[in-house]
């Protein structure tokens, strides 16, 4: 047995190295935010001081639970109806099915050319690289997709590469999910790297909801395979509400800017979140502020699971041309939808 003096003396000795690894695993990841990230509806309602059962166990069992830290503490405690509670909180309705709601609402299944590889539109090609997320929304018309069936790391993306390089009318590959950037920076250097060997691809674009859901993703490697390539970079994020553009999220979108990244943001239009002038407005308005250009606001993709979302086109259409009275030009999305077959998206106003 030690001697009290041995263990004070032994507990001194470590204290200076155990500060240095204690010091650096306290310091935030994006990958510490993954693992503290909420997984259970309850636990997310208690987080926010809300009753445990507003959260339904049914539809979280149909489409699991995750919510990062840093977007819960943008969530406002003990407000059931907060816009950005409200695309995550799993609730009944999800659970009635309802008719014209599908799994499949924007024609992925009919556009896989290739494992992995969409094509909807000339001169482009997606590429779901995973199915992670570092945020369920709850209207994600991709809650049903297959992501068991799509390439899985580098060496499983050599068919969906050499489908790409097959075709030389394609100029720009969209890496989607899932979100891309839950693959690490040194997956997606490997992949970016393979993309800019092909001659004929001319831009990159990243769709993309991390820098806005956990803003420390956004890293100086990941500045560096996104922009040291002969591509052009484009990056679409996703936000719906102005609440979740907090200071964190513009400084990540700063450094996104600062090193000539295209930033473009999409929304899409949900009841209770943003369905109102005024919401759309200060949206639009915040983008601009951090240096985002509002792109497109969707109509809902009717995904199953998501009726209670839905606002109606007339209504959106209304929105978007009072938005045009209060907004310079540039400030005001398109407002569209996707519809199976087109061979672009719709124009809704």
């Amino acid at each position: 047995m030690r001697s009290p003096g041995i263990w004070v003396f032994e507990v001194t000795i470590l204290t200076s190295s155990e500060l240095s690894v204690r010091a650096s695993s306290a310091i935030p990841s994006w990958r510490g935010e993954i693992r503290e990230a909420i997984r259970d509806a309850g636990e997310l309602c208690r987080r926010l001081g809300l009753p445990a059962e507003l959260g339904d166990r049914a539809a979280a069992g149909e489409f699991s639970v995750f919510v990062p830290p840093s977007y819960l503490a943008r969530i406002q405690p003990g407000k059931a109806a907060d816009p950005l509670l409200r695309q995550v909180l799993p609730v009944a309705e999800e659970t009635v099915r309802v008719e014209g709601f599908v799994a499949d609402p924007v024609g992925d299944g009919a556009a896989m050319r290739q494992p992995g590889v969409l094509q909807k539109y000339t001169g482009r090609a997606l590429l779901i690289v995973t199915g992670a997320c570092a945020v369920h929304c709850r209207y994600c018309f991709r809650r049903h997709f297959p992501y068991d069936e799509a390439p899985h790391g580098v060496a499983e993306w050599e068919g969906a590469l050499a489908s790409i390089a097959a075709d030389d009318s394609i100029r720009e590959v969209i890496l989607s999910g899932g979100d891309p950037l839950m693959l690490s920076d040194e997956q997606l250097e490997k992949l970016v790297k393979k993309i800019a060997a092909i001659p004929h691809i001319r831009r990159l674009r990243v769709h993309t909801r991390l820098p806005v859901m956990i803003p420390l993703r956004v890293t100086e490697r990941l500045l560096a395979w996104l922009t040291g390539s002969r591509l052009a970079s484009v990056m679409v994020i996703h936000a719906n509400h102005a609440q979740e553009l907090d200071g964190h999220v513009a400084e990540s979108l700063k450094q996104l800017q600062q090193a000539g990244v295209m930033l473009l943001n999409q929304a899409v239009l949900l009841r209770g979140v943003n369905d109102t002038v005024d919401a759309q407005v200060a949206l639009s308005e915040r983008l601009i502020e951090v240096g985002v250009t509002p792109y497109y606001l969707h109509q809902l993709d009717r995904v199953a699971g998501a009726a209670h979302f839905e606002v109606p086109v007339a209504e959106g259409r209304r929105i978007v041309n009072e938005m045009r009275v209060r907004l310079s030009g540039y400030a005001v999305p398109r407002y569209v939808q996707e519809v199976p077959g087109e061979l672009n998206k719709v124009v809704l106003a």
